[in-house]
């Protein structure tokens, strides 16, 4: 016992001096240069290639063909569109500002296939330069198919940006969650869209629209069979107030885009006394369970007998 015990400091006194020894040792990879003496290096930044030319009359006329003869009739052959509100074009002067929300790749072929023709024609699409301009040749074909432009969501430097398309007499259209929603449901909007109303003096028209998550979400390369039911509606473009910060007026634009969402699901009538009363449903969905929220967006839409317009004043 008396043994035991005198062995005992020497032991701890010995894990003591390796665990000090292994506190200074670099072990092959530590650096012997504190972090704050270390010399400062600014992080690389990716410069992705101009796409301007897929904005000039060759690539305009390209577009229109494959666009007309190719992806409207494959578009068609998947799916089922209803399209409401296109009397907002009426009389509307572009460029403006299309804000959607974002669910699916099947989002911008739904946006762009239900504008009028003319609109089309001059509405150019931003698309994330980490995924759609990681390849070259998916970057040029986002750009002739869709007339995409690239943005940068990790800050890296643009050949061109959102304000210079505008300037040239685009119209934009921009999905300011920034990605497609995980569950089919609306997140944090950016405040991009709006700056950009702020700044260049253009309207925003709001688009709300549904069934894209269920015929073609996340981990699908193509859309689910039958045909399914997609719904899209033109809100009527609003402006920015003068005494309207950015943050502000972006909230206006998602709530615009929530009582057409709302509207979808009911009446016009209706989702404006919501709107009058500040009691739209939040169209970021509710607080549960993941399955329950996933499981509400993948419902395929159900086909209706009748547009519900008017439906409000044969109510009793």
């Amino acid at each position: 016992m008396s043994g035991r015990g005198n062995r005992s400091p020497l032991i701890r006194g010995g894990v003591a001096d390796v665990k000090q020894a292994a506190r200074g040792f670099r072990w092959g990879r530590r650096s012997q240069v504190p972090r704050s003496a270390e010399p400062f290096v600014p992080e690389a930044t990716s410069t992705v290639f101009r796409s301007d030319w897929s904005r000039r009359k060759p690539a305009i006329v390209a577009r229109e063909a494959v666009q007309k003869a190719g992806l409207e009739p494959l578009f068609r052959s998947q799916v089922r569109t209803s399209v409401r509100g296109l009397d907002v074009f009426d009389g509307l002067k572009g460029p403006v500002i299309f804000a959607a929300n974002h669910a699916s790749h099947l989002d911008t072929p739904l946006v762009l296939l239900s504008l009028p023709d003319a609109w089309r024609r001059r509405t150019a699409v931003a698309a994330a330069a980490d995924y759609f301009f990681d390849t070259w040749w998916r970057a040029v074909g986002s750009s002739v198919l869709f007339n995409t432009f690239p943005i940068d969501r990790r800050g890296g430097a643009m050949a061109q940006t959102p304000g210079e398309v505008l300037d040239e007499g685009w119209s934009l259209l921009i999905f300011p969650e920034g990605t497609r929603s995980p569950d089919g449901w609306m997140h944090n909007f950016r405040m991009g869209a709006a700056m950009l109303a702020h700044t260049h003096g253009v309207p925003v028209v709001p688009i709300a629209h549904q069934g894209t998550f269920a015929a073609m979400p996340r981990g699908r390369n193509w859309p689910a069979p039958g045909r399914r039911l997609l719904t899209i509606r033109f809100g009527a473009p609003i402006s920015p107030r003068r005494d309207e910060t950015v943050r502000e007026f972006a909230a206006r634009v998602k709530d615009a885009i929530a009582a057409l969402l709302d509207e979808e699901t009911s009446t016009w009538w209706e989702s404006q006394r919501r709107v009058a009363s500040g009691s739209t449903p939040d169209p970021e969905g509710p607080q549960v369970a993941q399955w329950r929220r996933l499981w509400d967006q993948t419902e395929p839409l159900a086909d209706e007998p009748e547009d519900r317009v008017f439906a409000w004043s044969r109510r009793k």
